[in-house]
């Protein structure tokens, strides 16, 4: 008797919440002939700290469509996404793990939550001709956003910018029995999409080859607004970051009162000219998430050597080093440079508004790059934006960077902390001489006449949805 009654009560239960997304799928396809224009972009994770994501929200608003965003709301994104009176942002909520019981258990629980959540968000929203999902993170999105699909008719994009079980491994090991799992899914999943893109060439042979999947190469391009910046906004920029840190306050005031100067820049208010300050160190500029795929003892190893160059008595410029980004392990790395005695380098980590961040790049004189992807077979956006700055960059070499950084062309290729300390020995030692090696890099990068993610974007990404 008791076995029946918990038998109805949960048959009652179950038809009780069936019955609601029933009738909401049934209502969804009624309306579907008049969602044809309507995409939902779907990024499990932080939309502010995903700019590719932003960029197809951004690109689908300018040819038409109307666009739901679905993803965390921690950092704001680009105030473009705000602008456009076809976009809308819908926060997802985000659980931490909770503090009890085996790791096993807890991340079992935060999936199954997300799975349920992104499937509710996703079924309250106006019908979609299609689903666009950023991988990774893939797991539960690639099976809950296919699902949805299923119900409501619209096709999924699946935009591969990695693979999630790679990513895993690095923390894992690529044995464990969880990045298998993560590993078998992404590939079962990953197959049911519609449509497919990823970032790099290497990328589409090992889907097309290993995993049975065809995807088209649509490669990360510079946003417009990464751009070389002029100098009264960068005299700007620094002023308004010498208020919180000190690596861009003034290392003397100015014996002209009329003079406002920054540590790389001076203001005169009468005029309004601004000039670099004579004298002034050279600004070094990486962004990073602060993940296990970048090893920044590398860049801390290369500054220590270059330090030493200095102290020695070569002719080199002193230094500001400015990491951007958040992730799981600045804190590591904070105290890490907290242990560094450096008396010519200032190194601070600073996280930059949205609008910011390109300002910084186009101010800098060099752009460093730890990314090495867990897969080998992805490529760090952030020297697509430094490029879009006409900023020359020093990379650590990986399986496919040769597909976006020309090694003595565009920028400089190293393997370990000795090559980047001699790079940056080399790069820095006539600065801020036009003539030097440093400036023919921008010189390349400003002739190149890169093409932006707009135009790249309506040549690749946009026939394919019209055709399907």
């Amino acid at each position: 008797m008791a076995v029946s009654c918990v038998a109805f009560l949960a048959l009652s239960l179950s038809l009780s919440l069936s019955l609601p997304l029933l009738l909401l799928v049934a209502w969804k396809r009624w309306r579907w002939g008049r969602a044809a224009r309507h995409v939902i972009v779907v990024v499990l994770g932080d939309v502010g700290r995903s700019p590719r994501m932003q960029y197809h929200a951004l690109s689908l608003a300018k040819c038409g469509f109307s666009v739901t965003i679905l993803g965390f709301s921690n950092s704001k994104p680009h105030d473009e996404l705000f602008q456009s009176d076809r976009i809308r942002i819908v926060s997802l909520t985000e659980i931490q793990r909770f503090a009890v019981g085996p790791h096993i258990l807890q991340y079992g629980v935060k999936v199954v939550f997300q799975a349920a959540h992104l499937l509710w968000k996703l079924m309250c929203r106006e019908p979609a001709a299609y689903i666009f999902l950023q991988n990774p993170p893939g797991l539960p999105a690639i099976a809950v956003c296919w699902f949805a699909g299923r119900l409501c008719g619209s096709k999924l994009v699946i935009d591969w910018h990695n693979y999630g079980y790679s990513i895993m491994g690095l923390v894992h090991g690529p044995s464990h029995p969880i990045v298998l799992l993560a590993k078998w899914y992404e590939k079962l999943f990953g197959r049911l999409s519609h449509l497919n893109l990823c970032v790099t060439n290497e990328m589409r042979k090992d889907l097309v080859e290993n995993w049975g999947i065809k995807a088209m190469t649509v490669y990360d391009k510079p946003a417009s607004f990464f751009k070389e910046t002029p100098l009264n906004l960068q005299h700007q920029l620094f002023m308004k970051l010498s208020r919180t840190y000190s690596a861009f306050r003034a290392r003397s005031e100015p014996s002209d009162l009329v003079m406002e100067r920054s540590a790389f820049t001076e203001q005169d208010s009468q005029s309004g000219m601004v000039t670099h300050f004579c004298g002034r160190p050279a600004l070094l500029v990486s962004s990073t998430s602060w993940t296990e795929d970048e090893d920044f003892s590398i860049l801390l190893e290369a500054l220590e050597k270059f330090e030493q160059l200095i102290v020695d008595g070569e002719s080199l410029p002193s230094l500001v080093c400015v990491i951007t980004g958040k992730g799981p392990l600045k804190e590591y790395y904070s105290r890490l440079i907290c242990q560094k005695h450096f008396q010519h380098i200032q190194v601070c980590t600073p996280w930059l508004e949205a609008e910011d961040y390109p300002l910084l790049l186009g101010s800098a004189d060099l752009g460093v790059c730890l990314h090495r992807s867990s897969s080998g077979l992805d490529l760090p956006m952030k020297v697509v934006d430094m490029f879009g700055c006409c900023l020359p960059v020093c990379a650590v070499n990986f399986r496919c960077l040769h597909e976006l950084v020309k090694h003595e062309e565009n920028g400089l290729v190293f393997e370990d902390s000795e090559e980047l300390a001699a790079q940056l020995r080399m790069l820095f030692s006539k600065f801020p001489d036009p003539s030097g090696k440093l400036n023919q890099f921008r010189k390349n990068l400003q002739e190149s006449e890169q093409l932006r993610w707009d135009e790249s974007w309506k040549q690749t990404v946009f026939p394919l949805i019209m055709d399907t």
